[in-house]
């Protein structure tokens, strides 16, 4: 995603015939979120929703004349500027929405937490910023209406925040749970295997130490069948073999016991 340069035009139309004092105290950026006020007239600023790749924020400014007329004015007439940009914000939590809702990875939801992290922040100052201009102009109805709208977008993205961050925790429990019962299960079937090496250790030492080169029946046996007992002894030895691999890797009583408690569930 392309970031976010610093604007190069000045941050009020020429045309708008606003307070030279607010023409003063603006910077070459927008600043923070705020409400200037001079002479009956409001110049609310206020920033687009932001990303985390975003290096600057983006201003957008509206400006309420003596008469009570906003600028810039809106797309449809029957809604103010200030509402579509709250409409922005609503769009791009619901994009986040989308994603929190498919995610399935502690990855895929420190993502998630990486976007909304900006956004709750500017979602707050936002709503604040309305508030300052509700309490400086407070006959004006439109403003406690977008005042409102913006502390349910604020709170809404704040649950979102909040939900997302308890999915992964949930999922980063999840995984070091699985790691424990897999260590657990790797120990016990460490311990097998030091219990049968424990327990033919001496016969092994024995057998190392003084031989066993005594008669074995099989010998004659295998004169006269040929290869059939090697490959009858094979046999046995892989059954033998697959016996003893279950027994290593049956889950231990405290396994068996919470996988019963899962099923239950």
């Amino acid at each position: 995603m392309e970031k976010k340069t610093a604007p190069s035009t000045p941050l009020l139309p020429a045309s708008w015939q606003v307070p030279q004092q607010f023409r003063h105290r603006l910077g070459s950026g927008p600043g923070r979120q705020r409400v200037m006020e001079s002479e009956g007239h409001l110049l609310i600023i206020l920033h687009e929703p932001p990303t985390s790749e975003d290096d600057i924020r983006t201003g957008r400014i509206y400006w309420r004349n003596a008469e009570g007329q906003w600028m810039p004015k809106g797309i449809r007439h029957s809604e103010p500027a200030l509402g579509e940009l709250i409409a922005e914000y609503e769009k791009t939590i619901d994009q986040v929405d989308e994603r929190e809702q498919i995610a399935d990875s502690p990855e895929e939801y420190f993502e998630i937490l990486k976007d909304l992290s900006p956004l709750v922040r500017s979602a707050n100052n936002l709503h604040n910023t309305l508030q300052k201009a509700r309490e400086a102009v407070p006959e004006d109805r439109g403003l406690i209406m977008l005042r409102d709208a913006s502390y349910a977008m604020a709170r809404r993205v704040e649950l979102l925040a909040s939900d997302t961050r308890h999915a992964l925790d949930y999922r980063i429990a999840m995984r070091a749970e699985e790691q424990a019962a897999n260590s657990e299960k790797m120990a016990a079937s460490a311990h097998r295997l030091n219990l049968l090496v424990a327990f033919f250790f001496p016969l092994a030492t024995i057998a190392g130490v003084f031989g066993m080169n005594l008669y074995n029946p099989l010998e004659d046996l295998s004169k006269q069948a040929g290869a059939e007992v090697l490959i009858g002894t094979l046999v046995v030895g892989l059954v033998l073999g697959l016996v003893l691999t279950t027994f290593v890797t049956q889950p231990t009583p405290k396994q068996q016991r919470r996988r019963r408690m899962s099923q239950d569930d």
